[in-house]
């Protein structure tokens, strides 16, 4: 979902100096020192001024506008006190004075564009993050029977906007939950990954069977997308201790189970969200302090040196103490460290813990079940 430099819009107030400000404002303080350290030890011939018309232009390559014309100011009084100390000013020395009065306008004036649009990127991430939140709700710390804790990792340091998604929710059928991701990047993946959860959020409370809300999503992103875009989704359900996953071309979750990582891989495989997908659901008796870890692909596809990170090898160690939460944290950790802070993709991460039945319900039976049992 950081390594690069941000640059933060400077402020026009008298506040502290931001730390660009400060680094673009000491590289210009130490030119003019050294240049005039020079000009002192080489006599009363004004022969390296010329050089100062450097300084404004290293403060506008990260301070305001405003410090760079001090900073010419600056350069071009000392200038012309080097050019008057002159027994008589040439003609070279005084084209010296005027071209670091002209630079230091043509500094400001970069510094000013530059500073106009880092204040639209810092605005442009803004809305993107606004964005995202109103697509991905925060999820836990209980939902039903279950723990849960969710945590969207961007691959990107300008804007934490993509198109995973994930959802939980208590239905009359159990706790429901999503996970998905979307084919592209920025808004027209986030365009659809609203799409799929606003689908999703209404008829997961409608439809007694997990393949008709697959049915149903399938509909919405045929409806919305193109022939090459698509939606890998897995679907999960709890109900009375039983766990029920359809995938549509996802990433199996992981189970962990008193030490062990147990993918769940469908029984057979089906194409993501706008092909159509036919499923057959996963069902699997869960027992309290069960945890089942759903991602997207970009956990599967974190490498460093052609080497990916080792989920199911690591999963036990991490995520199988402290709350949910503190799980997905220490995992996030050790990713970013894996890698050294370089995603080549978006990772969404829901991580849920099963306590137990609620007291007083019947585990109720899933629709596929009763047709199995019938049959």
């Amino acid at each position: 979902m950081l390594s690069l430099v941000r640059t933060k819009p400077f402020q026009s107030g008298r506040g502290p100096l931001s730390p660009g400000s400060r680094a673009g404002l000491g590289a210009a303080v130490v030119l003019l020192a050294i240049v005039s350290a020079v000009e002192l030890a080489d006599g009363r011939s004004a022969n390296y001024i010329a050089l100062m018309v450097a300084a404004p232009f290293l403060a506008a390559a990260l301070a305001s506008w405003r410090i760079v014309l001090g900073v010419g100011a600056s350069a071009t009084a000392l200038g012309a006190g080097f050019a008057l100390g002159e027994q008589t000013v040439s003609l070279s020395t005084a084209v010296a004075v005027t071209c670091i009065a002209l630079g230091t306008g043509i500094a400001a004036a970069t510094a000013a564009v530059r500073q106009r649009q880092a204040e639209q990127i810092a605005e442009l991430s803004r809305l993107a993050a606004v964005a995202q939140q109103a697509v991905l709700r925060p999820l836990g710390p209980q939902v039903g029977s279950l723990s849960v804790a969710a945590r969207y990792i961007s691959s990107t340091a300008t804007a934490e906007i993509g198109g995973d998604l994930y959802e939980a929710i208590d239905t009359p059928y159990g706790v429901r939950m999503i996970i998905g991701d979307v084919r592209g990047k920025g808004l027209d993946a986030v365009r659809l990954a609203s799409i799929v959860l606003g689908s999703y959020r209404h008829v997961a409370y409608e439809r007694a069977d997990l393949r008709a809300i697959v049915t149903d999503l399938d509909r919405a992103v045929a409806r919305s997308v193109g022939d090459e875009d698509f939606v890998t989704a897995a679907l999960v359900e709890e109900r009375g201790g039983t766990l029920t996953i359809v995938n549509c071309g996802h990433p199996p979750p992981l189970l962990l189970r008193r030490g062990a990582v147990i993918p769940l891989e469908p029984p057979a495989p089906a194409p993501p969200l706008g092909f159509m997908p036919v499923v057959r659901p996963r069902v699997e008796r869960l027992e309290p302090g069960d945890r089942l870890l759903l991602f997207t692909d970009g956990l599967g596809e974190a490498r460093r040196d052609g080497e990916f990170f080792p989920t199911a090898d690591r999963a036990w160690r991490l995520l199988g103490h402290g709350t949910v939460a503190d799980g997905l944290a220490s995992l996030e950790t050790a990713l970013k460290e894996w890698v050294h802070g370089r995603l080549d993709d978006d990772i969404a991460l829901v991580l849920m813990e099963y306590t137990g039945s609620r007291g007083g319900t019947t585990a109720a039976v899933p629709s596929w079940e009763v047709g199995a049992a019938e049959s």
